[in-house]
């Protein structure tokens, strides 16, 4: 290979949640691409008229696989004149996905010191960052409680739903349900369809009015929680507005905050 900046990696699967909206890839990973759970990769394509030629266009795309998985796994939404998404949907089992060999991105747990609890704020395909995390143990560890907060339009957008909602009988997971029953608690939320359980709401409207935490049987309080925010920039703008009016900032110089941002866009 020529450019020593990316690998060529191997389509291995694709699950379409959404039929020409919402998809998930799986690739090989190269042994030695090393990320932490949060961060994104830059994945690249040829133009579409060389299919066999290096790549030339990119796109940022968190990980939703965990560090320690051989894979790679990517979840997107297809933006239907896009240069990009709508040729990763078409890719096949055995087509060429190009890495970049760095990985890019500073939502990670480690911008928050360990205990309270962790909230995990996220609209449409902003939830691949917080996949990635809740696939790590370390993440399970380091807080108290885990809220985990998807906000979509309908209920057949909650992609990974039901792997979701079956962690707490998987091996991997049940000893941390068995110290605490509520360790994990997931809150989809559709803003034009009926959920059982859940308003039909925005998810900024359910933090400026209190429900959220109603829902959650949880205080957004800065002492003890943590949040990220990872989504629309309509979302973040609003939600990062609203959660500064209850003490909640980034960490700066050193110091661990309260709230962390990605602008999944």
């Amino acid at each position: 290979m020529t450019d020593s900046k990316y690998t060529r990696q191997t389509v291995t699967g694709i699950h379409t949640w959404v039929p020409g909206k919402l998809f998930s890839l799986r690739v090989t990973r190269d042994p030695a691409f090393r990320f932490q759970a949060g961060q994104f990769a830059r994945v690249g394509l040829p133009a579409a008229d060389e299919p066999d030629a290096p790549p030339t266009i990119w796109r940022a795309y968190s990980m939703v696989s965990a560090p320690h998985e051989d894979w790679l796994e990517f979840y997107s939404i297809v933006v239907p004149e896009g240069l990009f998404s709508p040729r990763l949907a078409r890719l096949q089992p055995g087509d060429a996905l190009y890495i970049e060999k760095n990985p890019f991105g500073f939502l990670t747990i480690d911008r928050f010191a360990p205990g309270g609890d962790l909230w995990l704020l996220a609209t449409g395909t902003g939830l691949s960052a917080y996949l990635s995390m809740l696939r790590d143990p370390a993440t399970w560890q380091a807080f108290r409680r885990i809220i985990l907060v998807h906000g979509v339009r309908t209920a057949s957008e909650l992609a990974y739903r039901d792997e979701i909602q079956q962690w707490h009988k998987q091996p991997a997971y049940a000893s941390y349900f068995q110290q605490d029953p509520l360790k994990l608690l997931y809150l989809p939320i559709a803003t034009r369809e009926a959920l059982p359980g859940a308003p039909q709401e925005r998810l900024t409207t359910l933090i400026a009015d209190g429900r959220l935490e109603q829902l959650a049987g949880a205080s957004l309080d800065p002492q003890q929680s943590k949040i990220m925010l990872c989504g629309n920039p309509a979302m973040l703008s609003d939600a990062r507005k609203l959660l500064a009016e209850r003490g909640f900032a980034p960490g700066r110089r050193g110091i661990p905050g309260n709230l962390a941002v990605e602008n999944y866009w």
